[in-house]
């Protein structure tokens, strides 16, 4: 297949369309059902809980958006880096690497609807070892951003391409999946 749509590409295209939605069902799960946002808190496991937050800022909770412009000024800005995340999953001819963007590209898909519909990204999933946080509270879309990253880092360090044949086809014509 060739073109813009090779078959990894449009497995990358459903993997973020999938994380997109898990995405929302969970959060959707969280403050539904689950009434989180009145309830606060729920306690699961030893080093799981569920913790209701409301994230007005990027990562790490930096550039809060305290007002509307800044609202707006994140969605556009975090819009425009997903876009920019899908283009370069668009180009890349490898498996490996285009799954990797699409869980980024699916993260945030995730996340800007959130800003988008409420002006805050919902958090809840509160990892911890007794007192210990080594992560803030996430949701699905940035565990999924997270986890692209890691593959998208590894990858870049640790695989070398043989050799650099079109849209992940070899020179017998065979496609290559790694």
């Amino acid at each position: 297949m060739s073109g813009l749509f090779t078959r990894n590409r449009l497995i990358g295209l459903g993997i973020a369309a999938l994380v997109a939605i898990i995405d929302q069902i969970v959060k959707w799960y969280v403050i539904g059902p689950l009434a989180l946002r009145q309830v606060r808190h729920i306690d699961l496991l030893p080093f799981f809980d569920l913790t209701y937050t409301e994230n007005r800022g990027v990562s790490l909770g930096m550039f809060e958006a305290n007002n509307m412009e800044t609202r707006w000024a994140l969605v556009a800005v975090t819009a425009l880096i997903a876009l920019v995340v899908l283009v370069w999953m668009m180009r890349e001819k490898r498996l490996g690497d285009i799954a990797g963007l699409a869980l980024i590209c699916g993260g945030a898909l995730g996340n800007i609807r959130d800003r988008f519909e409420l002006g805050y990204v919902i958090d809840f999933a509160d990892f911890h070892i007794g007192g210990f946080r080594p992560f803030l509270i996430f949701n699905v879309a940035d565990a999924a951003i997270t986890i692209g990253v890691v593959i998208i880092l590894a990858r870049s360090l640790l695989v070398r391409d043989k050799d650099d044949t079109q849209d992940g086809d070899s020179p017998r014509g065979e496609t290559q999946d790694a």
